[in-house]
């Protein structure tokens, strides 16, 4: 305890009375048991020399009457000794040399207690002995002549002759009496000293403590806020000026009080006056609040039907061209339609752009998370935007750094979204040089990778003035950029907010007339299961290979690729020394890689390749030019292998392992030779006529029968008139819409359970979301793609039904949902988990019976991840149940019936996967050799 903290419990008069009280008491305490000690050991000495003053004499007088053994004149001399001092003598006795008692004053019922105890030789002067309440003392007898003692006295000693001694025993009761009358002095002396301390301390308690005491009352009333309060009377030395200040604290405050008050009063009424324009603003902010609602409203209405609007006519231009060049036209009809194509395809994008800043500026932007290859899905997007910059001759490089994982989970749309914007933007600005995108591995986690992506182009640059309006909406470096480049400005805005929904960071550096580099960091999440097929590689080892590229770029990019394989490369970058070696190699070369640069021209290109022919089994030409016909002509009659620019690690590595027998020359074909139509009944819907005469075109391509009708009402008629196998639906009509059609549909017809696909222009997240929980079961969105179409026909005629387990043990279309809608990746990922089921059952078994908590931890967590891609809703969720319940520290044998109820639910998952990979292995089968995949 702190020391302070008692000391507070006691009172100031307290202590005043604890610190003058306690040493007066001591101090009287001591001097009093001092002298009153010293009073006895006084009496007590005075009364040992009045013993020594009567028995030493009478030793002396006793000589003669023990010597002439006179008996009765030694008694009367005794006698007399003790009346003489009666009141301090109780008895006196003689013992002679042989300690016999020889005569006593008077008769003492106990004598031996004054015998001598010791030898007699030993006693040579006045000894004392206490016994009680008596004081006994003994002095020898010692002969003053030899010739006086009788014969028989024969003890000699250093004084003489010894004749015997003589007892005495002196009463102490009086001497007692005194002591006890010195320490009652003594306790009343200490106690007056007290009685007068105490007079005193008073005196000091009312003179000092009580005006303290006073003045700690009122400061506790001043504390209160009665500040009125004072200190009255007239007080000694300090204490005076003590009360002096308190009482002008005390003024002082109450001013200070009373100004205050003054101030909270007025600051109340400013606050008051506050409030009431707070008031008055919040309700101006609530009207303002729900305008911006409303507003927010009319925004997103006026975005859908502005989609509908702008996609129902592109919807026409787009189908109608791509169906013009499938008719008998010649070059300039042939390229007119294309350019028509072409500019309706760019506004198509401009839309799109448009629709996605919008509902990345309302935080409506909602992001999947699918596991996806990545160097496959960059590749695609690559592929997609290569022909820009072949068009524009640039060198367009993808390195991919080896140790970035391929089996990733995210958006695998935006990711593609992302770097489309990004490298179309760098071959835009770009007219001569390259153009690379380069992805390395930041740092990786258990569960999680951030990649780290830069985009570098050799283009115009951007000036350091102008950077700072580079990532503003519908803004560009410099306005001349616009006229000369075109485009709206949202492509890095969209980029932007897009990488930091998703969680990374994006930023550039550039110089001007230098190029610019943009950069972006993105976290994905870490695949579990393998996405695709895995190539033996190992093939490849020792492979010999001889490679040429001119450019620095492609060359160093490839070489790596080459070197990773573990492949004996010769490497050339001008055609010289590609002769030089071509023409004195002796040993064939497994493959050749051949560029299409660096030729001076088709002959040399012809004769060149012609001559690796003879040097290898695989001739491989890298090609990125923009001569068609050159390709056609020439390359592919000559080549293996015909790969473009840029070309991916798997698609490299998979034609190296497994080459085409043959290349077929692609000739130009004018028009295309319909396919086999599926004997199929459709209802196309829509209320725009190009619309519905586009639809009932494309599907008459593909079905044996097409009703089309304009409106709600008269599909509702039809449907209940007749059996289809798909319906299409448009959403936004006159009278009955799509919506309230589909309703009818579903309640009373002889379509109940007909698939019916929404084909709309709108393109906002809520609105497909409102389409598909209205009971439609597709969507398909305006401009119609050809190859859409066909997919959904497909996808929907041949869909799978399964009778033989409930849909919340494994339903196929969540399954394929969560594999991006494709078939194969879907069944390798339900295979995955099958294979993985009886290790994961048994680890389960082992824990439970064990309770093995961490072991459980890491098997269900496993176990969930697995599940989130699979389309098996009761396992993930009884998996994310025990994993949360695990990790909130929950023991294993509280958890066993969800553990049992799990290991019931794994039972019928692989019963049901068995069933569907048996089925749809079949079907996909069947669907390869009949060409339909």
């Amino acid at each position: 305890m702190n020391p302070v903290n008692n000391m507070t419990k006691y009172s100031l008069r307290s202590w005043v009375l604890v610190l003058a009280l306690a040493p007066t008491i001591l101090v009287g305490i001591l001097l009093g048991s001092y002298f009153t000690i010293n009073r006895f050991y006084e009496l007590e000495d005075t009364l040992v020399e009045q013993g020594s003053n009567i028995i030493e004499p009478l030793s002396i007088a006793s000589e003669i009457g023990l010597v002439a053994n006179d008996r009765e004149a030694t008694k009367r001399l005794l006698a007399a000794a003790q009346l003489n001092k009666s009141t301090l003598v109780k008895s006196i006795a003689i013992f002679d040399a042989n300690n016999q008692l020889f005569v006593t004053s008077h008769y003492h019922k106990d004598f031996e207690i004054m015998r001598y105890k010791e030898a007699l030789n030993t006693l040579h002067k006045t000894e004392i002995e206490h016994v009680g309440d008596s004081l006994i003392l003994r002095t020898p007898i010692f002969s003053t002549g030899p010739s006086a003692a009788p014969a028989n006295y024969d003890i000699q000693t250093d004084d003489g002759q010894l004749l015997g001694y003589i007892s005495i025993i002196i009463n102490k009761e009086r001497a007692l009496l005194e002591q006890h009358r010195a320490a009652v002095a003594a306790f009343i002396i200490v106690l007056i000293g007290v009685q007068l301390n105490l007079l005193f301390t008073f005196r000091l308690v009312k003179n000092v403590t009580q005006p303290i005491t006073e003045m700690v009352r009122v400061v506790a009333k001043i504390r209160e806020g009665k500040l009125d309060a004072r200190l009255d009377g007239n007080l000694i030395g300090e204490l005076d000026l003590l009360k002096r200040g308190i009482n002008a604290m005390a003024g002082s405050l109450s001013e200070y009080h009373d100004e205050m008050q003054q101030n909270i009063d007025q600051a109340t009424s400013d606050l008051r006056e506050t409030l009431e324009q707070i008031e008055i603003q919040n309700v101006e902010l609530d009207l303002a609040k729900k305008r911006a609602l409303e507003a927010s409203r009319i925004k997103s209405e006026f975005l859908a039907n502005m989609s509908h609007e702008l996609r129902t006519p592109l919807n026409g231009v787009i189908g109608f061209a791509r169906q013009l060049v499938k008719t008998p036209l010649h070059s300039s009809q042939v390229d007119y339609i294309k350019t028509i194509e072409r500019s309706a395809t760019n506004l198509l994008g401009i839309i799109n752009d448009i629709l996605d800043f919008s509902k990345l500026e309302a935080g409506k932007m909602v992001l999947e998370n699918m596991p996806f290859g990545l160097r496959e899905t960059i590749g695609d997007t690559i592929t997609l935007i290569s022909g820009s910059a072949q068009a524009k001759g640039l060198e367009l490089v993808v390195d991919i750094a080896p140790n970035v994982p391929d089996n990733v989970n995210g958006d695998a749309m935006r990711v593609c979204q992302i770097i489309n914007n990004l490298v179309g933007n760098a071959i835009k600005f770009t007219d001569s040089g390259s153009v690379m995108v380069k992805i390395e591995l930041q740092s990786q986690s258990e569960e999680q990778v951030v990649l780290r992506c830069d985009v570098v182009d050799t283009g115009i640059g951007i000036d350091e003035s102008q950077q700072d309006f580079l990532f503003q909406a519908f803004g560009q470096a410099d306005s001349s950029i616009s006229r000369r480049f075109g485009g709206t400005g949202l492509g890095l805005v969209i980029t932007k907010r897009l990488v930091n929904q998703m969680g990374g960071q994006i930023g550039f550096t550039s110089s001007p007339e230098k190029g610019s580099n943009f950069w972006f960091s993105l976290p994905l999440g870490l695949g579990q299961f393998q996405i695709g097929d895995s190539l033996p590689l190992e093939k490849l080892k020792d492979k010999t290979i001889l490679f040429y590229e001119p450019r620095v770029l492609t060359h160093a990019v490839l070489s790596r690729q080459l070197n990773q394989w573990d492949t004996k490369v010769t490497h050339h970058q001008h055609i010289p020394s590609l002769l030089t070696t071509l023409n004195t190699a002796e040993a064939p070369y497994d493959y050749v890689l051949l560029s299409c640069h660096g030729f001076s021209d088709a002959g040399q290109l012809v004769s060149t390749l012609n001559l690796a022919k003879t040097k290898t089994d695989c001739l491989v030409v890298l090609y990125d030019c923009q001569e068609q016909d050159a390709l056609t002509q020439f390359i592919r009659p000559n080549a293996d292998v015909v790969l473009s620019l840029p070309v991916s690690e798997h698609q490299l590595a998979r034609n190296l392992l497994y080459p085409p027998m043959e290349y077929d020359i692609i000739a130009p074909v004018t028009i295309a030779t319909p396919a086999a139509r599926q004997s199929l009944t459709v209802l196309a819907v829509d209320d725009n006529f190009a619309n519905l005469k586009l639809i009932d075109t494309l599907l008459s391509e593909l079905v044996t029968t097409v009703i089309a009708v304009n409106s709600g009402d008269e599909a509702v008629k039809q449907a209940k008139t007749r059996t289809f196998d798909l319906i299409f639906m448009d959403i936004q009509m006159p009278g009955t819409d799509g919506i309230s059609a589909t309703k009818q549909i579903r309640q009373g017809s002889m379509n109940r359970n007909t698939p019916i696909i929404a084909v709309t222009a709108h393109a906002i997240a809520e609105e497909r979301e409102l389409i598909l929980g209205s009971g439609m079961d597709g969507y398909l969105p305006k401009p119609i793609d050809e190859a859409a179409l066909k997919d959904v026909i497909h996808r929907w005629i041949t869909r799978p039904k399964f009778t033989h387990f409930d849909l919340h043990t494994l339903n196929w279309d969540l399954c394929l949902t969560q594999a991006n809608h494709k078939a194969d990746l879907a069944l390798d990922m339900l295979r995955m988990l099958l294979d993985s089921l009886p290790q994961t059952v048994s680890t389960i078994q082992t824990a439970l019976s064990q309770n093995d908590h961490p072991v459980m931890l890491s098997t269900i967590h496993k176990l969930h991840g697995a599940s989130c891609y699979c389309g098996v809703p009761t396992t993930q969720r009884l998996c994310q149940e025990i994993e949360s319940a695990l990790k909130r520290k929950t023991a294993v044998e509280d958890l066993e019936p969800e553990i049992l109820e799990l290991l019931d639910e794994l039972t019928k998952v692989e019963s049901a996967a068995n069933q569907v990979i048996s089925q749809l292995s079949a079907e996909i089968t069947d669907d390869q050799k009949n060409g339909l995949l």
